[in-house]
């Protein structure tokens, strides 16, 4: 390993970073960087050619990738405004069609929203009259009835994905268990998963070639939200990243498409100060920048998304998201940072569906943001795959995100993958998107993801240095046998717990390591 974390002139040219490179192979390395060391691969990756699409592309895209040049920089200043809502329709979307689909689903929803009523209204019925027959008043409970929510959200459309027909319903305030790994911190297992879906018919691209950069103040304090570009002959290379809460990010030059030459400049911006370090190929995998300027530390601010599939099979979860989201809401505020928190809203269903992708932008008003979330209902879907590409497209680009020192985290709930055969945008050029503008990526699989799904949520968690979370039962193929810690992802080594426990969990560890104001 050789490290450079000082900050050289501009007269360091290719011949300059082949002299440095020589010189810095003789220095001592920092073996406390060397914590998370990546395994030496036992073969090369196979990674098979992109997927040519076969349908459209998507007109309402912002960005078209790494090849472009890099994504605007997050610079909201703030949050504190009414949630704007954002609607974007599909390739081939006409007002014709919106208007008869958005009909449809309301004639749906008024259905539904009818039967239910005659429901409760025929249970408090029959409890009475049974009350009356005892010749006692009416209970506790038939006054519950009358005055109770429906148990279940309204479904729009029913779910044509499975033969079968929708999974059941589960009780209505059953806990929800799930289980996570980070494939970051046992990379050689996430390698070895790789290796035993490279069949599967995915965007993958190599990432078994990582390097960790650490990144300090002059006082030695982590610098957060770190702007990292890297450098070759001159010219800006299309790999870019922002370092998280702690300082840290990981860095893969195997996803550049064409290839990454053996010696990299990386630099490192913050507060007006540049840093630089060199990055040879093959190096182990931990580089150190420190900058020469004392940086103040800022209060937590947390930008958090709930990206979810909204189609007829992911009723339960959203139905479990609408009743946790505001003890959520309340432990994040009281975790020890005390974060400034804003919160936003993308769901998305699939071409043809009553909606396509529905965002509502960062807001701090809590009761706005439940107001958005308890108007979602599940509906539509269609075929298995869905939007996901434009709706983690929407989350990277199109929401407000805060700019200097946020703290950037997406929490997607769904249960299926995207569709790999549509024009762009794709998955794995906004992961890229998304470590470039310092979003991490907390994926959850919720019952019925199938393996590519699986490797896709992973691909793009382990990217962003997010985790991969999952559903567990006690049966793991069968959701409806209820909460356990069963799951048929090929995971191991993983713990379990309440869904909405583990997502407060992640956040205060991820906010844990910013340096106390």
């Amino acid at each position: 390993m050789f490290l450079l974390s000082t900050f050289y002139p501009g007269w360091l040219r290719p011949a300059g970073l082949a002299a440095v490179s020589l010189l810095s192979a003789c220095s001592v390395g920092w073996s406390e960087a060397h914590d998370w060391v990546s395994p030496a691969p036992a073969r090369s990756e196979v990674v098979r050619p992109l997927p040519r699409p076969t349908g459209p592309g998507w007109a309402s895209a912002l960005w078209a990738g790494p090849q472009s040049g890099p994504p605007a920089s997050p610079d909201a200043r703030d949050c504190d405004r009414s949630p704007q809502a954002i609607e974007l329709d599909g390739p081939g979307d006409g007002q014709a069609a919106r208007r008869e689909r958005r009909e449809r689903y309301r004639g749906d929803a008024e259905r539904d929203d009818s039967d239910r009523r005659a429901d409760r209204h025929g249970a408090a019925k029959s409890a009475a009259e049974s009350a009356a027959a005892t010749g006692g008043a009416p209970s506790e409970s038939v006054a519950a009835v009358r005055n109770s929510a429906p148990a279940t959200p309204p479904v729009a459309q029913a779910d044509e994905r499975s033969p079968a027909g929708p999974t059941p319903r589960r009780p209505r305030d059953e806990p929800v268990s799930a289980g996570v790994v980070d494939d970051n911190a046992d990379f050689g297992a996430y390698l070895a998963y790789r290796a035993r879906n490279e069949h599967l018919p995915v965007r993958a691209r190599d990432v078994q070639e990582r390097y960790r950069l650490t990144v300090h103040d002059a006082a030695g304090r982590p610098v957060a939200d770190a702007q990292v570009s890297l450098h070759a002959d001159g010219r800006s290379l299309p790999l870019w990243a922002r370092t998280d809460a702690g300082g840290q990010v990981w860095l893969h030059p195997g996803v550049m498409q064409g290839g990454a030459p053996s010696l990299m400049e990386v630099q490192v911006r913050k507060g007006g100060t540049v840093g630089r370090a060199l990055l040879q190929r093959g190096q182990r995998d931990a580089l150190q920048v420190r900058l020469d300027r004392d940086l103040p530390v800022q209060r937590a601010r947390l930008d958090l998304v709930f990206l979810v599939d909204a189609t007829g099979s992911m009723a339960d979860e959203i139905d479990k998201l609408k009743r946790s989201m505001r003890s959520m809401a309340d432990q994040i505020a009281r975790l020890p940072s005390r974060p400034d928190t804003c919160f936003a809203l993308v769901a998305y269903r699939d071409r043809g569906d009553a909606f396509f992708v529905r965002a509502h932008d960062f807001g701090k008003d809590l009761d706005a943001f439940q107001r958005s979330l308890g108007a979602l209902q599940a509906g539509g879907g269609g075929d298995y795959p869905e939007a996901l590409n434009e709706a983690l497209h929407t989350t990277v680009h199109r929401l407000s995100w805060r700019g200097d020192g946020a703290t950037r985290l997406v929490v997607l709930v769904a249960d299926a993958p995207p569709h790999l055969d549509h024009g762009a945008p794709w998955y794995d050029d906004d992961m890229q998107g998304a470590l470039a503008r310092g979003i991490k990526l907390f994926a959850v699989g919720a019952s019925g993801l199938d393996p590519t799904g699986e490797y896709v949520f992973r691909q793009a968690a382990q990217y962003t240095g997010g985790r991969f979370v999952f559903l567990t039962y006690a049966k793991a193929d069968e959701p409806s046998s209820g909460p356990g810690r069963e799951t048929a992802h090929d995971v191991g080594n993983y713990s379990v717990e309440s869904l909405d426990r583990l997502v407060v969990r992640l956040v205060r560890e991820e906010l844990a390591r910013r340096p106390a104001a």
